[in-house]
C-alpha cells in the first residue's frame, strides 16, 4: 500500500520561505518520478514540480521557476520542496504524489489515482 506523508506547511509572511518534505514507504521509491502538486480553493490541481527517480532531471512550473526546488533523499524514501519567496497565490494545499503527473495525465488525461497522493500540507501566505 502506498502511503505518502507531507509536513512542512505553515502560515508565512510575504517573501518567506518553507520547507515541505514527503516521506513515502509501501512501493519501490527509487524506481518512481515524484511529483508535488497543489490545489488552492475552487482551483483546479495545479502540478509545481517533478523531479526524475535518481534525482537528476528537475522540473518545474512556470509559476514557481526560480522560486521553488525539488531535491529527493533516496537513502530516506523523502522528497523535498524548498519554497522561497512566498506569494499570496502561492497559498494551497499542497500533495505529493508518486510519479510524473506531467507524464501520466498526457498519456491518460487524468491524475494519477487518489491512493497515490499524500494527505497534504497546508500552505497559506499571507501578512
Amino acid at each position: 500500500e502506498v502511503q505518502l506523508t507531507e509536513s512542512g506547511g505553515d502560515l508565512v509572511q510575504p517573501g518567506g520561505s518553507l520547507k515541505l518534505s514527503c516521506v513515502a514507504s509501501g512501493f519501490t521509491f527509487t524506481s518512481y518520478s515524484m511529483t508535488w502538486v497543489r490545489q488552492a480553493p475552487g482551483k483546479d490541481v495545479e502540478w509545481v514540480s517533478i523531479i526524475d527517480s535518481r534525482g537528476q532531471r528537475t522540473y518545474y512550473s512556470d509559476s514557481v521557476k526560480g522560486r521553488f526546488t525539488i531535491s529527493r533523499d533516496n537513502a530516506k524514501n523523502t522528497v523535498y520542496l524548498q519554497l522561497d519567496g512566498l506569494k499570496t497565490e502561492d497559498t494551497a494545499m499542497y500533495y505529493c504524489v508518486m510519479d510524473d503527473v506531467r507524464k501520466y495525465y498526457a498519456e491518460r488525461n487524468e491524475f494519477p489515482p487518489r491512493k497515490n497522493w499524500g494527505q497534504g500540507t497546508q500552505v497559506t501566505v499571507s501578512s
